[in-house]
């Protein structure tokens, strides 16, 4: 059985857009969030970067699932597994099967802004798991946590190291909503990429072959064809910084020639010099110190920290307190 709740509003995604670009390149430093490098092209740039040799992350999670959802399961005993982000993916799978084999999972449930994803991603999980209840939500994580359906034991997974596009004070917030709306004894999964030489962190986000500095000019095409602007994509270059002090990656994109770009839909004219770079996303880097921090200030226990076996990525589970 599948079931779909809408909690947007249908201009949700378009009124977003437009805030955020207004926000972002009125600011100085100029900047935009990574969300917005995601319409399809976007997605399939993102899938093609999961498949470089430079880029671990993916690989490396899939790695830990795959030794460790059985003992997930174990632990947890998890009657619902909560996606945040797609439900159709390998590592969702991982996790369903290895709940679905200890016999206790009856439900899943996986949230994402997008509604023709979330249903794609929720047939395809119901033709696979024929006797699970699959109960969609169209939400924002930032937003409509307490939406979430399921039978308790319930287990929040958040995986993909998405967290580390957070800066501290939206993480904190997060782990705040996320357990308010988790009872006492319910579960946290969260993966996060660890510090680690920086050479091996840049090629992650510069790659050799020019896929990311593509995925990054995707957000400009985005918001060319959502608002009429008429930014000139092929005039900026993709840059990948590690930042040592916040211990965290920085993508931006730098002019390489002095431009204006018109955004009709928002009546915005936007002026960019020679060299001005626009920040397009953090990805921060995680000590098990500082997760295990952050997580207790929020009210959870840690249950379990795996990584894969080169140390590059973790794992972690944590429980409501």
């Amino acid at each position: 059985m599948t079931l779909i709740d809408v909690h947007l509003t249908p201009d949700y995604v378009s009124r977003a857009l437009r805030e955020d670009v207004r926000a972002g390149l009125s600011a100085t430093p100029k900047w935009l969030p990574p969300k917005w490098f995601y319409d399809a092209r976007g997605s399939e740039l993102f899938e093609e970067i999961t498949r470089l040799p430079e880029y671990y992350p993916t690989r490396a999670e899939r790695e830990i699932l795959r030794a460790r959802a059985g003992e997930i399961a174990a632990i947890t005993k998890a009657h619902t597994l909560v996606e945040l982000g797609s439900g159709s993916s390998e590592k969702t799978r991982l996790l369903l099967d290895g709940l679905r084999d200890r016999g206790t999972l009856t439900s899943f449930v996986p949230l994402d802004v997008s509604e023709s994803a979330l249903r794609e991603a929720s047939d395809a999980i119901s033709v696979d798991y024929p006797t699970l209840d699959v109960h969609g939500v169209v939400g924002d994580f930032t937003a409509h946590l307490d939406k979430l359906p399921g039978e308790p034991p319930r287990i929040v997974a958040f995986l993909g190291g998405t967290i580390g596009n957070l800066i501290p004070a939206e993480r904190e917030a997060f782990y705040t909503s996320i357990r308010d709306v988790l009872e006492a004894g319910e579960w946290l999964l969260l993966g996060t990429d660890l510090v680690k030489v920086p050479a091996t962190l840049v090629a992650a986000y510069d790659d050799s072959a020019g896929v990311t500095a593509e995925f990054n000019k995707n957000v400009l095409r985005v918001i060319n064809r959502q608002l009429g602007a008429d930014f000139d994509v092929d005039a900026f270059e993709h840059v990948a910084i590690w930042d040592a002090d916040n211990e965290w990656i920085e993508m931006h994109l730098r002019a390489t020639r002095a431009m204006q770009v018109l955004i009709p839909e928002i009546h915005l004219e936007v002026t960019f010099a020679e060299g001005e770079e626009l920040s397009t996303e953090i990805s921060a880097k995680f000590h098990r110190s500082g997760v295990e921090a952050e997580l207790d200030k929020a009210g959870f226990t840690p249950a379990a920290w795996w990584t894969d076996t080169k140390a590059r990525f973790a794992l972690s589970l944590w429980q409501a307190v």
